[in-house]
């Protein structure tokens, strides 16, 4: 089928009934020997274009309609005539009293034969409790030395870690313990995270020896960034394995080592604007030798606020100061490629297009829970070349209260971490209410990453324009002093 007809299939996807938390998405977009996959979160649909036509299915190898979920972590891999695809899935969906119960909740990994068209449920776990669930499945990585999928679980309550699955008989092997959201090959090992995605973020990358079958751990928790402090909350977004390298994109940064090869990991600050925006609930796109990622505006957030801390939550996920900026690595350049709406949950490319899959609405909280899915879910397409392009005019506006706030809090003072590859004219303004003084860190994604240089500019009380242009790579801030009153724009073009 040609790359026009496959894409003219793809259309938009408005609220419909899947019980769950907030909006899903377009999720597991794989174009794969002439066929092009994913899943439609939270209405628990697979689609198939292929040969003409489009092919659906609704997960009734899982249990009985009406079925919800589906994926929300790009759990995709292709093999050989076979694509694999995970996830979670409650068939059927049970939606009482304004809650969800996960009786019916079940992991899974599919497996499609390409050639003949033939779809069987491989593996499936379920812990049948109404209110915890099992670890859903959240990657799957090929083990090329044993002919086995690697999947990673760390979302769930139980039954967390990394499982060996076996493609013929679907049976599991828990390699370990440790909750695990992403992972990727690099040279004989596989790399993968461990930590949470709300609390404290990554807290050690895993390697395991495919050959000797041993895992290691390094700790990358409280890491300093290039900027010379540490990145607050550093969730997992996706990661990739380039230049010899693992590369983990976080709220907030991009953790790049190889402690395997005497690299140790080190921290670059990107798109730290002290909210809740990351690469989370996305995926990394191997394009021209580098990466494709995007920092996503508003994936997850709270909606209902009935405490204090539900209160403060609820400001730092909804807060919203940036698009979602696409950008493309490929070290030492970091470069924006394109600027978005609430959030891209999905990339994949399709002869000389890039596919992108996107949502309106972030993924919510467990007391969010609504009959239907609440965003409209659709699709993007760009041409490959926009990746050569001049990158397009971004505006980012952090209030001032939200800096100081942090400040206050935590003791992080650091913000920042923007692209200035392609820009002529990039400038900060800072609206302030008292003195204070601006550090400007400049510095970029060279390997092995090394460390920033810093420029300091005093703060006078009103308007005060930054000229960047002197500066490039990538630049963060630091304010002196708390000033509560105002806000500062980024305003590249």
């Amino acid at each position: 089928m040609s790359v026009d007809k496959i894409i003219s299939h793809l259309h938009s996807y408005p609220p419909r009934y899947g019980p769950e938390w907030g909006s899903g998405g377009i999720f597991g977009l794989k174009y794969y020997k002439k066929m092009l996959y994913y899943t439609v979160a939270f209405d628990a649909e697979a689609h198939f274009i292929k040969d003409y036509d489009e092919q659906l299915y609704n997960f009734r190898m899982l249990g009985k309609a009406p079925a919800s979920g589906g994926d929300t972590y790009n759990a995709v891999e292709a093999v050989d005539d076979f694509l694999y695809f995970g996830g979670w899935v409650h068939a059927p969906a049970i939606y009482k009293g304004g809650k969800i119960s996960f009786k019916n909740k079940y992991s899974h990994v599919h497996e499609y034969n390409i050639e003949d068209d033939s779809l069987r449920l491989l593996w499936k776990d379920s812990i049948h409790h109404s209110t915890k669930w099992a670890g859903e499945v959240s990657d799957i990585i090929y083990d090329p030395y044993e002919d086995r999928l690697l999947i990673a679980r760390q979302d769930g309550d139980e039954h967390l870690g990394v499982y060996a699955i076996d493609r013929d008989t679907g049976d599991e092997k828990k390699l370990t313990d440790s909750p695990s959201l992403k992972g990727d090959i690099l040279h004989d090992s596989a790399f993968f995270t461990s930590g949470d995605s709300f609390s404290k973020g990554i807290q050690k990358v895993m390697c395991f020896d495919l050959i000797e079958k041993k895992w290691t751990e390094f700790p990358v928790n409280n890491i300093i960034s290039m900027d010379g402090e540490d990145i607050l909350v550093n969730s997992v977004g996706d990661v990739a394995s380039i230049y010899n390298r693992f590369f983990v994109f976080t709220r907030g940064g991009i953790l790049i080592g190889n402690p395997l090869s005497g690299e140790n990991f080190r921290a670059a600050r990107l798109f730290d604007f002290f909210t809740f925006q990351s690469p989370m609930r996305s995926n990394t796109l191997y394009i021209n030798g580098g990466v494709l990622i995007a920092y996503n505006a508003h994936h997850d957030a709270l909606y209902s606020v009935k405490t204090l801390e539900d209160k403060v939550k609820y400001t730092l996920t909804n807060a919203i100061v940036a698009p979602t900026l696409l950008i493309y690595i490929a070290p030492p350049m970091a470069k924006i490629v394109g600027a978005f709406g609430a959030r891209i949950t999905s990339m994949e490319i399709v002869g000389d297009k890039i596919v992108i899959g996107t949502s309106t609405s972030p993924n919510l909280g467990a007391g969010d829970a609504v009959p239907y899915d609440t965003g409209h879910r659709g699709f993007s397409i760009l041409n490959i070349n926009a990746l050569q392009n001049p990158p397009p005019p971004v505006s980012i506006t952090m209030p001032l209260a939200l800096i100081s706030l942090v400040m206050q809090k935590t003791e992080h003072y650091n913000f920042g971490g923007v692209p200035l590859d392609g820009y002529r004219n990039p400038k900060l303004i800072i609206y302030a209410s008292k003195s204070n003084k601006l550090t400007i860190y400049e510095y970029d994604l060279s390997l092995p990453l090394t460390y920033s240089h810093s420029d300091s500019f005093p703060i006078l009380p009103g308007k005060n324009v930054i000229d960047l242009s002197a500066f490039s790579g990538i630049v963060s801030f630091s304010l002196k002093n708390i000033d509560a009153v105002g806000k500062i724009r980024i305003v590249l073009e």
